[in-house]
């Protein structure tokens, strides 16, 4: 019986955007590529662009041979765990696809393994190939048309030159992985095609590296922070401070109910694919209720934990500025300022923030990470994203359960995608 390994991968940029998929075939036996598929789908989220990564790859590889055993590794821990049985499929937009790729192969020919992202870069590039197809207004395949496969069976058999590549040489590079070997579409043979092809398609490659225009250059899928703040405490409707260095208060049974409705929510929309959560209890609690809805468990993160107010700690604002008038002012007006008795100031607390953004975006390039978190860490991620001065923190309104995003890209960039967003909280 031979043995193949599928490797599959899929990506939206927008969560839900712009989305494509990419799969590989891979004989286990020599290693050797036997198969590429990619596409642009329009709109869709990252799960189910990763779903019809992997539907794409089992058809590709049954195509090869419907006797095979398959071997299925995806950095997708949803699909990894779901077509393996462990976790449930509700998603309505999901149930489909992996029902559809269920039944490609018989059960006991298909096993499946969860690899980390960047031991899937063949088909994370075949992905991101097709939504830069997809962004130029390309309805894109590796399979498009029998005239391109032939140009690429063609540009396989040229050798490449020896020495750095230049932006034509791996423009050319790009196509013909683009593109997919000559078997991926049942073309004609290298040695059928004239080498006038070839050059045709180096051509075309150079072209599509110089062209100008406003289009970036791929930074693949951006890591996308779902900012939580947890749901209230019996402080909260006080508006008491409630920092890390306070008495640590769990949920009200608002918070609880809060916390519920939010989880329902994501559950709904299916996009989580980790959760973190700062320490504290309240934090903690409320992670755990979108965990149990989502089946992931929670990862608790340090650097996600509220500022320590001080001696400020189980106050109201009211009672701050009666009691210590002077520094509050000081803080109000001088981010470096610490609350009374040695809290934490916001520039301690941006420094602590961006460090653990920079950890989480290169651990979760590409994912869509639920951070649950508190006011002034979200308002921090928020700040930072937008290039805003320190006092634009006490210029945001952030409720209870309320949920926020920011999503990161690989140069650096980041974008502001949702804030205060508590629609999931009316009954």
């Amino acid at each position: 019986m031979r043995e193949f390994i599928v490797e599959a991968d899929g990506g939206s940029r927008g969560n839900p955007g712009p989305a494509g998929y990419g799969s590989v075939v891979i004989d286990a036996a020599t290693g050797e590529t036997l198969m590429e598929r990619a596409e642009y789908i329009g709109v869709a989220t990252n799960n189910v662009a990763e779903y019809r990564g992997l539907l794409a790859g089992l058809r590709a590889a049954h195509e090869l041979d419907p006797a095979a055993s398959v071997h299925v590794r995806m950095d997708s821990k949803l699909v990894v765990e779901q077509m393996s049985g462990r976790w449930k499929i509700k998603h309505p937009d999901m149930k489909p696809l992996a029902m559809e790729a269920g039944r490609v192969y018989p059960p006991d020919q298909v096993t499946y393994e969860w690899i980390p992202r960047e031991s899937n870069k063949h088909a994370d590039r075949l992905a991101n190939e097709a939504m830069d197809a997809g962004k130029r207004g390309e309805q894109w395949s590796a399979a498009d048309s029998t005239a391109e496969l032939d140009a690429a069976a063609a540009a396989a058999a040229v050798p490449e030159p020896v020495g750095p590549p230049g932006d034509a040489v791996a423009g050319a590079a790009k196509v013909r992985a683009a593109l997919g070997s000559a078997a991926a579409g049942g073309s004609r043979s290298a040695s059928a095609v004239s080498s006038s092809a070839a050059a045709e398609a180096d051509v075309r490659a150079a072209k599509v590296v110089a062209s100008p225009g406003w289009a970036p250059a791929d930074m693949g899928a951006p890591a996308t922070f779902v900012l939580l703040r947890h749901g209230e405490t019996p402080l909260t409707p006080q508006k008491r401070f409630s920092g890390s260095g306070g008495t640590d208060p769990s949920l009200s049974d608002v918070g609880r109910e809060q916390a519920e409705r939010v989880a329902a929510a994501l559950a709904r929309r299916g996009t989580v694919q980790e959760i973190l959560a700062s320490p504290l209890t309240r934090t903690r609690e409320t992670a755990a209720a979108v965990a149990e809805r989502l089946r992931l468990d929670v990862t608790v993160e340090d650097g996600l934990r509220e500022t320590d107010f001080g001696a400020w700690e189980g106050l109201t604002f009211a009672e701050v500025r009666e009691r210590y008038p002077d520094d509050l002012n000081t803080w109000l007006s001088d981010p470096d300022a610490e609350p009374t008795g040695g809290g934490e100031s916001f520039a301690a607390t941006a420094t602590r923030i961006a460090a653990t953004r920079d950890k989480l975006v290169a651990a979760y390039a590409g994912r869509t990470v639920l951070l649950v978190t508190h006011v002034t860490p979200i308002k921090t991620f928020v700040r930072l994203a937008l290039g805003a001065p320190p006092e634009s923190l006490f210029r945001m309104e952030l409720s209870a359960a309320s949920l926020s995003a920011v999503a990161y890209y690989a140069d650096g960039n980041a974008s502001v995608r949702l804030f205060n967003d508590t629609s999931h909280l009316r009954p």
